[in-house]
């Protein structure tokens, strides 16, 4: 019998972090962000929920998945805002620490040579 988990703690510590940021990140969307009242904003907050379900359960359409939510923050502001300084920082410095975290989180050698082994 397959087991579903929401958590995996046999995950490298980049991974599980990964996981955890894509669940926290989603709630706060949902939360704070007023994504529930668009169908885009609802999208994004599935997405990352069904990323970090999807690595916790080692498969490799979570890990490309959080990798498309983690890069989506950067592409919408630069098509929205362009190059500028202004599009870069977006809502916040705060916000833009967090979104490079994920990213480097997923991308880190750890992690990717974990997911490149064991994820099916």
């Amino acid at each position: 019998m397959e087991t579903r988990r929401w958590i995996n703690h046999s995950l490298p510590q980049t991974l599980g972090n990964a996981v955890l940021l894509l669940y926290i990140s989603a709630a706060f969307d949902a939360v704070l962000g007023g994504y529930l009242f668009s169908p885009i904003g609802i999208a994004i907050v599935a997405g990352k929920a069904a990323a970090g379900f999807g690595i916790a359960n080692e498969k490799k359409w979570g890990y490309n998945l959080g990798l498309a939510m983690a890069f989506l923050p950067f592409v919408l502001r630069f098509l929205v805002g362009g190059f500028s300084l202004d599009a870069i920082l977006g809502t916040g410095i705060i916000s833009l620490m967090f979104e490079i975290l994920l990213v480097a989180l997923l991308l880190h050698k750890d992690s990717k040579e974990h997911q490149r082994i064991w994820f099916s």
